[in-house]
Order: C-alpha cells, then sequence, then structure tokens
C-alpha cells in the first residue's frame, strides 16, 4: 500500500550534505545518550524474587528458575492474551513477530528470551501455531505473576501502569520484565519496562524509522495487523511468498 508524500523541501546535493552532516552530530549525540542510559539501567538496585511463581508448559508445571533455561539472564515478555481470548493482542504479535530471530543469538549468549500470558496454557496453542512461532511461551495462569509484574491491572480503581494511574479500560496490557539468576541459584528482578519502553522490542520500526515517511501512524501501531491478516497475506513474509 503506497502513502502520498507529503510536500518536502528539495535541496541540492552539496545543501543536502551540510544539513545531514548536522544531524549526523545529533545521531551521534544521541547515541552516546542512548549509551549512558543502558548503562544507567544496569545500575539500578536488583529486588530478590521471594515469590514461588509456578508456570504451565509442554512439559507441565514449573517455577521461575526454569524459564532461565540454565542461563543467568531472563527476559520475560508479558504478552496480552487473557482467559477465554481466542487470539493474541495485535501489538503483542507484532512484537512476538521478531522473538524468534533474536532467540537465535541470544540463546547463545547467556540470555533466554520467553513469553508469558495470564491465559492457560492450552488456550493460547492454536493461536500459537496459527502464528507459526517456536520462542518458549508459558501460562501464569493461578499465580500473582503479572499483577506483581505490573500487566494485569486491578479494577477496583487503584489500577497502576508504567509507574503511574491508569485509567483505561483494558486490564492485560504488555510489558517486559528482567530477572538475573546468581550462582548461589538466587533470582533477581533488574527492571521492567512498558508502553513505550517496548518499542526498542520492535526493529520493524527501526527500519521505518529510517524510511521517508517513518512509521506514517495516525495513532501507535494502529495499521499493525496479525501477519496473515494483511492483504495478500500467506502465513509467509513477503520475500518468502512462492
Amino acid at each position: 500500500m503506497s502513502h502520498p508524500a507529503p510536500k518536502h523541501p528539495v535541496a541540492t546535493r552539496s545543501q543536502w550534505l551540510a544539513a545531514r552532516h548536522q544531524l549526523w552530530l545529533h545521531e551521534k549525540a544521541f547515541t552516546h545518550q542512548r549509551d549512558e542510559l543502558a548503562a544507567a539501567r544496569r545500575a539500578l538496585p536488583w529486588v530478590a524474587v521471594e515469590q514461588d511463581y509456578r508456570f504451565q508448559g509442554p512439559d507441565g508445571e514449573l517455577g521461575l528458575v526454569e524459564l532461565f533455561a540454565e542461563r543467568s539472564q531472563l527476559l520475560v515478555y508479558h504478552f496480552m492474551f487473557a482467559d477465554g481470548w481466542h487470539e493474541g493482542c495485535p501489538g503483542c504479535s507484532f512484537l512476538a513477530d521478531h522473538f524468534d530471530g533474536a532467540n537465535l543469538h541470544l540463546a547463545h549468549h547467556d540470555v533466554s528470551l520467553v513469553a508469558v500470558s495470564q491465559a492457560p496454557y492450552a488456550e493460547f496453542q492454536a493461536f500459537r501455531k496459527r502464528m507459526g512461532w517456536h520462542f518458549p511461551w508459558f501460562s501464569s495462569h493461578g499465580s500473582r505473576f503479572n499483577q506483581d509484574f505490573g500487566v494485569t491491572v486491578a479494577t477496583d480503581g487503584s489500577a497502576q501502569y508504567n509507574y503511574e494511574p491508569y485509567t483505561g479500560d483494558e486490564t492485560e496490557l504488555p510489558g517486559l520484565s528482567a530477572f538475573y539468576r546468581d550462582s548461589d541459584g538466587s533470582l533477581y528482578h533488574t527492571y521492567s519496562t512498558y508502553a513505550r519502553g517496548l518499542d526498542i522490542l520492535v526493529n520493524a520500526y527501526n527500519f521505518l524509522d529510517l524510511a521517508p515517511l517513518g512509521r506514517n501512524e495516525d495513532g501507535t501501531m494502529d495499521w499493525v495487523r496479525h501477519h496473515d491478516r494483511y492483504e495478500g497475506a500467506s502465513g509467509k513474509p513477503h520475500c518468502c511468498k512462492e
């Protein structure tokens, strides 16, 4: 689908190079600021995880430590799929389309990336198969994991999301939490992020930010569909269609 180009200034090549050099200086400063932010994120104090959270997976019940798959670092994507749903949130699915490629590399750098949803394990297996995903995906049904890490919100007027009061009507929301497993078996919560903090996980957005029209959205992810629901979709990426 094409988009009409907005009116835009046109310059000579030398004028473009001068403007590009100024933007390059801005980009370099931003890169340094991003490195400083990442260092500040790593410097946050850790909180010991003392709750015995239980999950369901393909081999039955397991604890948080098993989600590490014997690695020391764990990233949990809080995937919006509640009890009774028939398919996952389109936005979460957009993010999840990036996970399998990342996991090919993360697994060899001491990091496990998994998804966790509130729905019972059996309820999202058909959707998982439909999407063709292979990343580990577990159910937290019956535990307080989603509530304690801020993605299942209260309905009694005390709702909090993304570190501030929440006034929306969603009861399940997206997020990512990071954990560390010490050599003595102790587990620590090191970081959580929500809402626009999840943009960093969407590499498609990084490509769009380099494209002439950028993200070109009226609202965040308003154009996103499950990947098998785009016009002409066959369940395969465009580059892989026969």
